[in-house]
């Protein structure tokens, strides 16, 4: 007791007053909905650490993202206690022990009173959660603000470093950014009343997810759909994966190496090819596509024929387009349609990677990477067929400025490699890229896959405004199912 209010009680009892504290004002939360739970000393938020899925993984704060990972739903134990379960990983906050410091953990849900706790009002619709075993308060250890500080119990304070806003997440209908939190080189398609997912895994499989809804990507189950354990011409670091629907069947291409470390010599282009029309498979492994180094493969179509795409050294490292007799089987010779010649083009680095087409109204284009994708800089350029042969560089035509680039107000860097999808109704034309969330963020694991639909310059451009904050939401694309 302070000595203020020491004071006060004093008081009361000499003009014979009878004091009553004031009943706590019980903030409400709804059982069926997911919550943010965001730190109002350091602005960040409750994070099962390094997406683990396993008892007793850590559970610290971390830059508000939204992925499943920060998204906790409150199971209701009686009397006014509630489980935190994670959306992520079925599991719940859990304190071991009554003791202070006791660091904030999840575990299998047992109902223990470990495992519960009530909402204790503060100002600014704030709330502290405090555990039913011992009484304290979910405390972030020595009011630190840095991304993996430790969050743990400590006796009640009121201090703003036990303080969090619960932030719903998004009703029906919106999504936030990042779909995927370590996406890479992103691919997506909406097929039969799904959306897949695939992205970089930098190891021997090719994974895949599918969600009915854009924002049910963030937490669906992560499908390996190929593993490519064994091959000798490409056992490992998997780069770039897309699938394409080509003549009934699924095509999925995929850069792979032998497994060497750092920027891979080894790195060839492959293809499999589906038993049915499920983009998940499954797959056989069909052919080898070139025998040098060449990356990011896609898939150009024009006039009743298959062009391969991707990336190669001639000079510096150009876009390259390669006829098709077939979608695994090459029938001339690889050709150099554009090199990092603009300034734009060589920050940190003279790339130009990642071309994927881009049709509307007859117009054949291609958007693609452009600068280091290990600098803040990376970014999409456009080019245009202005003649009749993908063949001939001379037929493309480059617009001297990017498309798409880092937005430092809205803390969005270097983003790129991308690809296009349509909304569930085919209505709205929607660009999926990765990005990273600082300047210092490089070319790995971390970089993150976003989404934002985009829309048409008068003069039949692409107009992909500005990358979105991570956590904006954002409305859902049109037709998807709601409820």
């Amino acid at each position: 007791m302070t000595i203020r209010t020491t004071a006060l009680l004093a008081s009361a009892v000499l003009l014979g007053a009878t004091v009553v504290a004031s009943p706590a004002v019980a903030a409400t939360v709804d059982t069926n909905a997911y919550y943010v739970l965001v730190n109002r000393n350091s602005g960040k938020a409750l994070d099962v650490y390094n997406l683990a899925t396993n008892d007793n993984a850590p559970i610290v704060q971390w830059s508000r993202n939204d992925g499943a990972w920060q998204q906790w739903r409150f199971v209701d134990s009686g009397g006014g206690y509630y489980r935190l379960k994670s959306r992520h990983s079925g599991k719940v906050l859990d304190f071991s022990s009554t003791a202070d410091r006791t660091g904030l953990v999840q575990t299998t849900d047992a109902g223990r009173t470990g495992q519960q706790f009530r909402l204790a009002d503060s100002d600014g619709g704030h709330v502290r959660l405090i555990n039913r075993a011992s009484a304290k308060a979910v405390d972030v250890l020595d009011f630190s603000t840095a991304d993996g500080a430790q969050i743990i119990q400590w006796p009640d304070t009121q201090g703003r470093n036990q303080q969090w806003q619960l932030v719903r997440v998004g009703a029906p209908g919106t999504f936030t950014n990042p779909i995927k939190r370590n996406g890479p080189d992103p691919w997506l398609q909406y097929y039969n009343g799904y959306y897949y997912l695939a992205t970089t895994t930098w190891n021997s499989t090719i994974t895949m997810r599918r969600s009915r809804t854009l924002a049910g990507l963030a937490s669906a189950a992560e499908t390996v759909v190929f593993n490519l354990s064994g091959r000798p011409n490409g056992c490992c670091n998997m780069w770039a994966p897309e699938f394409h629907l080509l003549n009934g069947r699924w095509y999925l291409y995929y850069v792979a190496g032998q497994n060497v470390p750092d920027y891979n010599p080894t790195q060839r282009l492959h293809v499999l090819e589906s038993a049915g029309t499920d983009p998940m498979g499954p797959y056989t492994f069909k052919a080898d596509l070139g025998s040098t180094w060449e990356l990011d493969p896609s898939i150009l179509q024009h006039n009743g024929r298959l062009y391969l795409m991707g990336s190669a050294i001639d000079g510096t490292q150009s876009l390259t387009i390669t006829p098709l007799s077939n979608p695994y089987t090459i029938s001339g010779a690889r050709r150099t349609i554009s090199q990092p010649t603009l300034a734009w083009e060589r920050q940190t680095g003279a790339v130009n990677e990642g071309a994927e087409p881009l049709y509307r109204d007859g117009r054949v284009m291609i958007v693609y990477s452009a600068s280091a994708c290990w600098g803040p800089d990376y970014k999409l350029g456009l080019l245009t067929l202005t003649g009749t042969d993908p063949l001939n560089r001379s037929h493309w035509t480059k617009s001297p400025d990017p498309v798409f680039q880092r937005n430092d107000g809205n803390g969005v860097f270097a983003p790129g490699h991308n690809g296009f999808f349509k909304s569930p109704d085919g209505t709205e034309d929607w660009i999926v890229y990765h990005a990273n969330d600082s300047a210092s963020g490089g070319c790995d694991m971390n970089r993150s896959t976003r989404a934002q639909k985009f829309t048409w310059n008068a003069d039949g451009t692409p107009n992909f405004g500005t990358p979105v904050r991570l956590g904006t939401q954002l409305a859902a694309p049109s037709g998807e199912p709601v409820g």
